[in-house]
């Protein structure tokens, strides 16, 4: 299998039960365009953020479920 970009972004937000598509949507960017950031690595500071997205919104679930 090659080599994924960005797999610690994929695989926290399927460990947190967050789909990619919800972190665009809080990005205010589309589905689409993000799936096309990930193709390449982040740099560091776009990786944090992302990752604190998916962090919130995992939050956010809990206390709605």
């Amino acid at each position: 299998m090659a080599n994924v970009a960005n797999t610690d972004i994929r695989n926290a937000a399927k460990a947190a039960g967050v789909c990619l598509w919800q972190v665009a949507e809080k990005m205010g960017i589309s589905d689409g365009n993000f799936s096309r950031k990930l193709r390449r690595e982040l740099p560091a500071a776009e990786r944090d953020k992302v990752l604190s997205i998916i962090v919130e919104l995992s939050q956010n679930k809990q206390k709605e479920g």
